[in-house]
Parts: structure tokens; sequence; C-alpha cells
């Protein structure tokens, strides 16, 4: 039986964020994706968007037809002329995760909008559903790739940086079984910090990026060190306390990511010495958990939804 080919094909990465200080801040695509192909676009008048999932169908919300429906909405109704997409969903990005799993749902939402509308552009993109997510460091890794630095401004408006992470530094990330909710992990964090635990964090955000930009992998360790919100989801996340204080050949530092509960590892050089580590750590408290070495999914020079931000 012939499959026909798909007209056009929409490819999202996972994402971290945070890294460690950078709360809100900070995020980092990785090589793990959402792809969405289109197998038909119908002037129906109906403006819809039909997704297929192959595979498991993740829970809540269909994301991917919220984020379509909010950048649409923000070009106007008539924009897209009441065309409807049928498409064909395949994640390898698990829910619930800390890997960005929503955010990389609602931008290829976004990005199928360009099938049917004119005006889609990273910028609107990123503006749109950012005020969705409630914070920009998953969006807009997931848009723009690499590493990300942004915030939002007084107009509503993600004011956003992306570099190039370092070659050679691959992540090691830890899943357990257990799925955390944003909300909950939230949930948990104070309303108020002290003023030096807000200078510790402004510093070593500071020192992270300089860090990595000047190649000093040696600095990594003390760079992710954090009091704004992993001290307070230590209780949530299974095996954190100890991956944060884990020490084995080609480790440069660990972090929560995202919200939780998967767990990072910047690694150079043979991740096998970590990956053995974790799977120590994990083997009482959850021997389900998905140990995966993941690349940077890098930013695109070239993309032809590539805009200026700032």
């Amino acid at each position: 039986m012939s499959v026909a080919r798909p007209i056009g094909s929409v490819v999202v990465p996972a994402s971290t964020s945070n890294l460690g200080p950078g709360f809100d801040a900070l995020g980092l695509a990785l090589g793990l994706y959402l792809r969405a192909d289109v197998t038909s676009i119908v002037d129906d008048g109906l403006g819809d968007l039909r997704c297929r999932f192959a595979g498991t169908v993740p829970p809540g919300d269909n994301l991917i037809v919220t984020g379509f429906r909010a950048v649409t909405q923000a070009l106007g109704t008539a924009a897209g002329a009441g065309r409807s997409l049928d498409v064909t969903v395949t994640c390898d990005i698990p829910p619930c995760a800390g890997l960005g799993s929503s955010a990389a749902a609602l931008v290829a939402g976004g990005r199928l909008a360009a099938f049917v509308v004119d005006g889609v552009t990273d910028a609107l993109i990123i503006d749109v559903l950012t005020a969705i997510e409630g914070h920009p460091d998953n969006v807009t890794a997931a848009t723009l790739g690499g590493l990300v630095a942004g915030c939002v401004d007084a107009r509503g408006h993600v004011c956003v940086v992306a570099a190039p992470w370092p070659d050679g530094v691959r992540l090691v990330v830890a899943t357990p079984g257990l799925a955390l909710p944003t909300r909950t992990a939230r949930a948990v964090l104070p309303a108020q910090v002290s003023r030096h635990d807000a200078i510790h964090n402004v510093q070593r955000t500071a020192l992270l990026l300089q860090a990595l930009a000047q190649g000093r992998l040696d600095l990594l360790r003390e760079a992710f060190a954090d009091r704004l919100h992993q001290p307070y989801r230590l209780p949530l996340v299974p095996g954190l306390a100890e991956v944060l204080a884990l020490e084995a050949p080609g480790m440069l530092g660990a972090f929560l990511s995202g919200a939780g509960p998967s767990v990072a590892v910047c690694v150079s050089g043979d991740p096998g010495p970590v990956v053995a580590a974790l799977r120590g750590i994990y083997a009482t408290i959850d021997p389900d958990v998905v140990i995966r070495v993941l690349d940077v999914h890098q930013p695109v020079t070239a993309s032809p939804l590539a805009v200026s931000h700032g």
C-alpha cells in the first residue's frame, strides 16, 4: 500500500530551561523532536487543524491546535481564508518531564499556521506563544534553536538572543517515570526570595553565559548553582540531590531540566561514565528511568521565518 508524501513538514526540538540559575530566562534546544507532516490543505471555510498522532496521544489539551489558532487569530480571522490542515504528528518528547513538550507543541502549531496564512514570523510566534506559556525560555529555544536568553519587555514583546552551544558538549538527561506538571513544580516556589539569593543567581547566570562564550567549561559546575527554584523542588524530584552532587569523569555540571523531573548533566567526551553513574543513582529510586544522550539543536541561521529580535 503506497503512502502519500506529505505536502510539507514542521520539525520542532525539545528544550531544557533555566540551566540552574537562569530561572525563566535561559533555554537550550535539544536533539529530541516533534514532527508534524501536512497531509492535506482543504479549502473548507473552517480554518481547522486536524491532528492524527502516530503513537501515544499526549494528555490534556492539544497544544498544537492551541498554537495554530493563537497565531492565525493574531494575524486576523480572515487571513487564512478558512483553509484547514490535516497533519500526522510524531513526537519523541515525553510530556510533563521538563523537556519543553508544551512549548514544542505550541511552536509546531504556530509554524503550521504558515501553511494557511501570510505574515508568520519568528517574532510573532515567540510573542504570541510566550503569552500563553507565561515565560520565554522554552518557546524561544524551540523556535530559534541553540542557547537562548530572553525577557518580556513592558509592551509584551520578547527580547531574545540565540547563540550556538559549544561543540563537543552534550547533555545526558535522566527522566524518571514520575510525571511532574509545571504548575505543581511552580506551586512550591516562594513568593519572595532574599537579596542574598537573588545576587547569588544573578552572579552565576552572568558567569554561565561568559563561561560558555569563552570556552571556560571548568566553571560550569559553579555556574549551574541555583538558589531560586532547585532547593524548593528537591522533595518533588527523585534523585535530584544525588545528581547535583555527582562527580564523574567527563562531567561538567548538572541542573534540573525545567520544572523537572528530568535532570540534565553536561558532559565533554565519552558520556559512558555519566550514564553509568546515573543508572547507579536511579537503580533503587526508579529502575525504569529513561536516560538519553542528547546533542544540542543549534540555531538555524537561514530559516525563512528568522527575524531579528530585541
